[in-house]
């Protein structure tokens, strides 16, 4: 019907009837699309008539206008109706063929979880950060100078033994395995000098990360341990301004209710120096016989002072005119004393069972 005239009203009701009885034969919506490409593509009978309109005489092109309209206008109704009832049909039986039965028995996944030592780190960098400070980082492999010299620990200084440090071959090198975060403080205030003479803005960081030392793996031990510590240098900084801090600092890891106290101790690179405490989270200094605090009635946190003015001149900084303070902790034994942890090992075995316990944060 290729040759079909738009003024053959037979041959366009043929056509039409054609193509709705085409419509009403197909049962999927695949079926449809062969159906409607076949009677109303570019080469179907009724497509081409209604092209042949411009060829007639212009008397006629009304009258053959209007039919082939109304014809076009019966085929798209009839393909608009049989396709919203094959869609119907086809959710119809989607709904019954991918139906889930929400009470089955299911394999679950347990769901993830973060290592409780990198949240606990977070965490303790974020109470810094809520007072102004700033978080610093440094390598792991760090320069003798930085881990030992500029600290102000003598050349004879046990800690430097090969016993205590791990140092990389060739012992000519200078370079070990940092045995401290303390590194990054130096390198925090020479990097941070000119803003503090020029500027006067106060040197207030925080410095999380890895540690080495030559230590044997049992429940209080481990050779790779994480510290974090913290240098403030501005001016007229005393030991008062360094209790405030860290008895903030108790509180927002221990509780309101965290006491604190500091024994005096000795650090090469802090004088006045001392040992911070907290009191006893499980007896609260009123049982003798504590196997936690041994009776004491405290348990030790971390190391402290003021910072000793060799280590100052080492960055460059006068200490006639500036002070600081700076301090040290265990992350470690932080996640030990506040979730009641008593072995190390359970931290560095990969079990995740253990990182389970803590979910996605502390």
């Amino acid at each position: 019907m290729t040759d079909l005239s738009p003024l053959d009203a037979a041959g366009v009701e043929s056509a039409v009837e054609s193509a709705l009885a085409a419509f009403a034969a197909a049962t999927t919506l695949d079926e449809l699309k062969d159906a409607r490409l076949a009677h109303t593509g570019d080469k179907a009978a009724l497509t081409l008539a209604n092209r042949g309109i411009k060829d007639l005489a212009p008397a006629d092109k009304a009258a053959a206008g209007k039919a082939m309209g109304a014809a076009r206008g019966r085929i798209g109704a009839a393909l608009e109706a049989r396709t919203a009832e094959l869609e119907a049909e086809r959710d119809a039986r989607v709904l019954v063929e991918e139906a889930v039965d929400v009470t089955l028995p299911v394999s679950r996944q347990a769901p993830g979880a973060r290592h409780p030592l990198e949240t606990m780190q977070e965490r303790m960098c974020d109470v810094f950060v809520g007072m102004g400070w700033e978080v610093a980082e440094g390598p792991e492999m760090e320069a003798e100078w930085f881990n030992f010299d500029a600290l102000n620990f003598d050349p004879d200084h046990p800690a430097r033994e090969m016993q205590d440090t791990f140092f990389i071959d060739p012992p000519s090198s200078g370079l070990l395995m940092r045995t401290h975060t303390s590194p990054v403080q130096v390198r925090a205030a020479l990097e941070r000098r000119e803003a503090l003479e020029n500027e006067g803005r106060g040197i207030y960081v925080v410095c999380p990360g890895k540690t080495f030392r030559t230590d044997e793996l049992d429940a209080t031990h481990t050779p790779v341990f994480h510290q974090i510590e913290g240098l403030a240098i501005d001016k007229g900084l005393t030991m008062a301004h360094l209790k405030g801090t860290l008895d903030h600092f108790a509180k927002a890891m221990f509780g309101p209710e965290a006491v604190t106290r500091l024994r005096p101790s000795f650090f090469p690179f802090t004088e006045p120096s001392a040992e911070m405490d907290l009191r006893c989270f499980v007896c609260g200094g009123e049982d003798a016989a504590c196997r936690t605090c041994r009776g004491t009635g405290w348990i030790e946190w971390g190391g402290c002072g003021m910072t000793h003015p060799n280590v100052l001149v080492a960055a460059g900084i006068d200490p006639t005119r500036y002070t600081a303070f700076a301090f040290g902790m265990g992350i470690e034994r932080t996640l030990m004393f506040r979730h009641g942890v008593t072995d190390m090992r359970d931290m560095v075995e990969g079990d995740v069972r253990f990182s389970q316990q803590f979910g996605m944060e502390i």
